[in-house]
């Protein structure tokens, strides 16, 4: 079997665990408020800012033998670039505040996540940053098209209020092909259980930002 064969199967209860979250069940299925999607795209904002910082420390601390590695992160590079305006715009599509967004403070469990991925890259292993891609972009494979589609459903908010997940869907099944590609070049069994261990780490930090964003609407809905 090959590595991201295995990845895949070795990290299935965790994304299945972040699928069942009532949030992402509920954008999924019957859509979000319009108080529920802008907060969902603050916090998109807050972690999607880091992708390229991320990607650039990643591919800084990678060695002279995983140089092939480092083309392809200057790739991702590239083709990420600019994606935090995309929700900042879709903010103000759906009548948010987005230059309040962009001077805010992430929740709690955003600034987790995006430490933990820092942490990985400079402290134990960059490739560990591809547990993050995996989590990422493998959940908007799964759920971003529906979750915009039911979104809109609800709220007849215009197309331009839906850029990110919608480009998301499309482009990152491109990027998981690609991505694939490069799971399987890697050879050391150290580093697959790297990119595994952080894969499962993502997964539960990831969730823990739809937790949090479904427990404020819990309290929303209680006061």
């Amino acid at each position: 079997m090959e590595f991201y064969d295995r990845l895949q199967a070795a990290t299935a209860d965790e994304r299945a665990g972040l699928y069942s979250i009532d949030f992402i069940r509920r954008g999924v299925e019957e859509g979000l408020s319009r108080e529920d999607y802008l907060a969902f795209l603050g916090q998109a904002y807050h972690h999607v800012k880091h992708t390229v910082p991320l990607l650039m420390a990643c591919g800084s601390r990678l060695s002279d033998d995983e140089e092939w590695l480092r083309v392809a992160v200057a790739e991702y590079i590239e083709e990420e670039t600019g994606h935090q305006e995309w929700i900042l715009n879709d903010i103000a599509a759906a009548g948010g505040d987005k230059e309040a967004v962009r001077h805010s403070r992430p929740a709690r469990s955003t600034e987790l996540m995006v430490a933990y991925a820092y942490d990985t890259i400079h402290r134990v292993n960059p490739l560990g940053f591809f547990g993050m891609v995996q989590v990422l972009e493998g959940t908007s494979i799964a759920v971003a098209d529906k979750a915009a589609e039911a979104i809109q459903q609800r709220l007849g908010l215009p197309n331009k209020a839906f850029s990110y997940l919608k480009s998301h869907g499309a482009l990152d099944i491109e990027h998981v092909d690609f991505f694939k590609g490069l799971m399987n070049r890697i050879e050391r069994p150290d580093d697959q259980q790297q990119i595994i261990h952080s894969a499962r780490c993502f997964y539960q930090l990831y969730g823990d930002i739809f937790r949090e964003l479904g427990r404020r609407d819990a309290v929303t809905q209680a006061a």
